[in-house]
């Protein structure tokens, strides 16, 4: 019986750098559990310098895939034979299913975005939103913003200026989206800007366990009272920059239901198996309360 169960289990993994704080392996065993599919989701912590020979790990060990996590998402682009149409526009990983050898690279972050901010459609369009960030999570923040969500600008806050001006003609020649707007994060405007946004996200990792104490945004007064704020960070749920935001009275999205949403189309990919999203949410929140 045990024999058996091995034989016909297929091995998940992930990959990044650091990991140890991820949910995700948590995530994808209580959904096979919940679900009854035969998959073991393991978290394997890769350095950037080994990245290229890991992937060729998965290849020759028979993964049938895995997810891919900071800082890897952009660079794990080259080593993939194929790309979803998102994950080719955004120029950012996260998901790979190996199909008998052929690695396809997806990116489920958009997903978990869509689900994150569709009851605040209307909020969004036509109005200015804030991203904090330029790296793999911005990108797909971004993508899915201009697909979906139709914003008027988008303001691409960044410590280093010139990543910010990237990604903006990343995004002028991928989707011909010219209203983004590069800024400095350290800069005297830069709270009058915020306040005038319907959104603002952080797709940063600042203020994830352990250094649960920072947040890439220190003052409560970049907030407003009823605006949209997302954090991308789920570990800890409410984090920092959340509780700065709701000390404005501002609309705030915690990274946990984003995570579960992406996850659920990640299971997906993986298994054809439906992803019983609503019970591995409530695993979760109660895990990470105690």
């Amino acid at each position: 019986m045990q024999n058996s169960f091995y034989t016909n289990t297929e091995l998940i993994g992930l990959i990044g750098y650091p990991i140890k704080q991820s949910y995700s392996p948590l995530i994808h065993n209580i959904a096979a559990e919940l679900t009854g599919a035969k998959i073991i989701y393991l978290p394997f912590e890769v350095h950037s310098t080994n990245l290229k020979n890991a992937v060729k790990g998965v290849v020759a060990l028979g993964l049938k895939g895995f997810n891919v996590t900071v800082p890897h998402k952009v660079k794990v682009v080259e080593y993939v034979n194929k790309l979803s149409e998102e994950s080719a526009t955004i120029g950012s990983v996260n998901t790979v299913v190996n199909e008998l050898g052929k690695l396809i690279g997806y990116n489920t972050d958009v997903n978990g975005v869509i689900e994150s901010l569709n009851p605040y459609k209307n909020q969004i369009s036509d109005n200015d939103v804030c991203v904090i960030g330029a790296g793999g999570s911005a990108r797909a923040v971004i993508y899915t913003l201009i697909r979906n969500f139709k914003p008027k600008n988008i303001f691409l806050v960044n410590r280093t200026e010139q990543h910010a001006y990237a990604l903006k003609q990343h995004f002028k020649s991928k989707m011909k989206f010219d209203s983004i707007i590069p800024k400095e994060l350290q800069q005297p405007d830069l709270i009058k800007l915020l306040n005038n946004c319907s959104l603002v996200v952080n797709s940063t990792s600042v203020g994830m366990y352990p250094t649960v104490d920072d947040s890439i945004l220190s003052n409560a007064s970049a907030f407003v009272k009823d605006q949209i704020v997302f954090d991308l960070v789920y570990n800890p749920v409410k984090t920092k920059f959340l509780q700065l935001a709701e000390s404005k009275n501002a609309i705030t999205i915690d990274g946990l239901n984003m995570l579960v949403q992406q996850a659920a189309k990640s299971f997906y990919l993986w298994t054809g198996v439906d992803f019983p999203t609503e019970k591995v949410y409530k695993s979760l929140l109660l895990y990470a309360s105690k």
